[in-house]
């Protein structure tokens, strides 16, 4: 999951945001005012497309924007610590520090490492289709993600979260998993085949979103 590489890299931006707070005062007004507008912009973009369930049909995009999102954060947190008392603000700077390496905000800044294709492949309508394989535990316990997207024709860059579904090994044969969509009754057919040891295929019908 490219967690070393992640966390260097994690460590050089905090490294670089420590340095722009010791130059803080000696950056002419403007440029401090224009910096801290960048970091308000790339969080409030990274919670837009949170909140809306939006995303870019790039992984690798994907992880920029959130790699942004984190300096913007960093930043934003730099400045709070300025502030007086800063044994206060910077104290309470270093705890809104911790959630960043929180698996939750961390596995999505591993992508931008990830340089294997994603799996995407068309569905009926204006829906897409990406197949994610997952590994828990590195000793067999694996599977497959299957993540349905609304794509607009007229913005074929953006997606939006549809549907999803997730087959382990242990289930079915998730490799030879299928999705039908069914644009008029809003709807998405999962199914899983069996895996010839007696228990019987996975069949899931969800709405589309």
């Amino acid at each position: 999951m490219h967690l070393p590489l992640t966390f260097g890299l994690l460590g050089l931006l905090t490294g670089a945001v420590l340095v722009l707070r010791l130059l803080w005062w000696r950056l002419p007004w403007w440029l401090r005012r224009a910096v801290l507008g960048l970091a308000v912009a790339m969080v409030l973009l990274r919670i837009g497309f949170i909140a809306t369930q939006w995303s870019t049909t790039s992984t690798r995009m994907d992880a920029v924007i959130s790699w942004l999102a984190v300096a913007g954060y960093e930043i934003l947190l730099a400045r709070f610590s300025l502030m007086r008392p800063q044994w206060l603000t910077t104290v309470s700077a270093l705890i809104l520090l911790v959630p960043l390496i929180g698996s939750t905000l961390l596995i999505p800044l591993t992508r931008v490492f990830d340089w294997s294709g994603a799996d995407i492949s068309q569905l009926s309508g204006p829906y897409i289709l990406e197949k994610s394989s997952w590994d828990t535990d590195g000793a067999g316990n694996s599977g497959l993600d299957l993540i349905v997207f609304y794509q607009p024709r007229l913005l074929p860059f953006l997606r939006h979260y549809s549907q999803r579904a997730s087959f382990g090994d242990d289930e079915c044969v998730p490799q030879e998993a299928t999705v039908q969509s069914d644009p008029e009754k809003r709807t998405v057919h999962f199914h899983c085949p069996a895996r010839g040891d007696g228990k019987p295929p996975i069949d899931v019908i969800l709405p589309l979103r």
